[in-house]
């Protein structure tokens, strides 16, 4: 999509020529600023009862006297946070969107000098309005045909920060769209091999390094619990590498890993049928990973970021590992697989042994690792878990920064018991209780070399319901932090 600032003088946005015009009030009508006929329009609309100046009411009116756009549609923010604003513009977008509007100008009023928070909020809300699933559904309706923003400013001071937003904004918008046509593809089309080849045409499209390992390259390296995830599967297990380059060869990367078991039975711990197609989405931290690695790409910061995607699937079979193997995993450690549904802390622990050849500056881990997280924090914010607290403060600023939210769990040894093993080094899973705390503790077990950090995104990834599908997060939350590390 096409996003941009404009700049009115007085009295030329009601002679603006787009499809639409859509208003953002966030404040009072007297407040707003607005020009005469847009003010009237929006008194004769409260006076006629089809619009209430409280949050969350909007209008459409048409062919408003004195506006050139044919399209009006009000909407009342509940303030002018860019969270307020976010929800209050995609609620406009959407009494438009199946309007044939292709240019749609939006003007926000009553916010004081705009934030390059609010702009990049309003593409937010643009990228969720129009983003539809087509892939293997040929008789999904028409897209929207909104292609182009245009954020009406009303003085030039204020478009330096509208156009850093739009820009972010926009190219969030790109990794987001992408990990979510990635996760929601069928597993029998989204296969390791095929998440490769996506990753593979993303990164060479944006000018990354991309690097893809098979069998026999990761059974050479040694990571022995990966292959004993992959062992039950006919499909092939691949192990990706993107690497961005923004600031000198010798500073050290940022690295990110996600998890890519892109579809998951559980295995011989064989899961409930109820539901079991939404393990497609298992490879969500994957998708968030290379949809993070082609935001950056857009971006453009300054600074080394490599992106890693553990993909295989996790099937029963006569191959399979069982409940009571032991596996050998590329740090040398010895693991009891006492649950194959636990697996993909299996294949995130080689992957996070292999990457501390980087020497990492930090390293983060994302997975649908599991449902105690929903359990514990419901669909609203992710779970994250470091034993650094700068990291750990850095990656919440940045969940905050994106509307991308995430709530610091703990990580005290004491829950670290559950998974001592009288046969291996350490056991795959402790008991229930904590059972996301003692996954994370799992994996910090495999990441003492370098600064880590953890997200659990089991319940943020995608949506069940009506509306299923997946999310694209936390592609903002992870731009956002790498944006933070480079700018400091």
């Amino acid at each position: 999509m096409d996003f941009r600032s404009q700049v009115f003088a007085p009295g030329a946005v009601c002679k603006f020529r787009a499809d639409g015009l859509l208003l953002v009030l966030c404040g009072g009508l007297d407040e707003a600023g607005l020009e005469a006929p847009l003010k009237a329009a929006v008194a004769d609309a409260v006076a006629q009862g089809d619009l209430s100046l409280v949050p969350g009411k909007s209008a459409y009116l048409r062919q408003v006297s004195g506006v050139a756009a044919p399209r009006l549609a009000v909407v009342v923010a509940a303030n002018a946070t860019p969270k307020a604003i976010k929800a209050a513009a995609a609620a406009g977008m959407g009494l438009l969107k199946h309007l044939g509007i292709q240019h749609l100008a939006l003007q926000l009023a009553g916010t004081g000098a705009l934030q390059a928070a609010q702009a990049e909020a309003l593409a937010s809300a643009a990228g969720d309005v129009v983003y539809l699933y087509r892939s293997t559904k040929p008789s999904a309706p028409a897209a929207p045909a909104l292609n182009k923003l245009s954020l009406v400013l009303a003085n030039k001071a204020e478009q330096a920060a509208a156009d850093a937003g739009l820009a972010r904004g926009a190219a969030i918008l790109e990794g987001v769209n992408l990990a979510r046509e990635l996760a929601n593809r069928p597993g029998n089309h989204c296969t390791p091999t095929m998440l490769a080849e996506q990753a593979k045409a993303m990164s060479q499209a944006q000018g990354l390094k991309v690097e893809v390992l098979g069998r026999k390259e990761i059974e050479a390296l040694g990571m022995g619990s990966f292959l004993a995830v992959a062992q039950g599967s006919d499909e092939a297990p691949r192990f990706i590498v993107m690497r961005y380059q923004g600031a000198a060869r010798n500073q050290a990367p940022l690295v990110l890993v996600g998890k890519g078991i892109t579809f998951d039975s559980g295995g011989i711990s064989l899961k409930p049928g109820e539901a079991m197609d939404e393990m497609k989405f298992d490879m969500g931290g994957a998708a968030s990973v290379i949809g993070a690695m082609r935001a950056l790409a857009q971006l453009k910061p300054k600074a080394n970021v490599i992106g890693v995607v553990a993909a295989c699937e996790n099937m029963p079979s006569g191959r399979a590992v069982k409940p009571g193997d032991v596996v050998t995993s590329m740090s040398g450690q010895t693991i009891e697989i006492l649950n194959t549904d636990a697996e993909g802390r299996l294949i995130l622990c080689d992957a996070l042994t292999y990457v501390e050849r980087f020497k990492p500056a930090a390293v983060v881990d994302i997975a649908t690792l599991t449902g105690a997280c929903v359990v514990a924090l419901g669909h609203v914010r992710s779970g994250m878990f470091s034993a650094d607290d700068a990291l750990a403060g850095q990656l919440m600023a940045a969940g905050e920064a994106a509307l991308d939210s995430c709530w610091r769990m703990p990580l005290d040894d004491d829950y670290a018991e559950g998974l001592k093993s009288n046969f291996a080094d350490v056991a795959n899973v402790a008991g229930r209780p904590g059972g996301a705390i003692t996954a994370a503790m799992f994996l910090k077990h495999f990441a003492s070399s370098f600064r880590w950090g953890h997200l659990d995104v089991a319940g943020t990834a995608w949506k069940s319901g009506a509306a299923k599908g997946a999310t694209g997060r936390p592609v903002g939350l992870l731009t956002h932090w790498v944006l933070a590390q480079a700018a400091a």
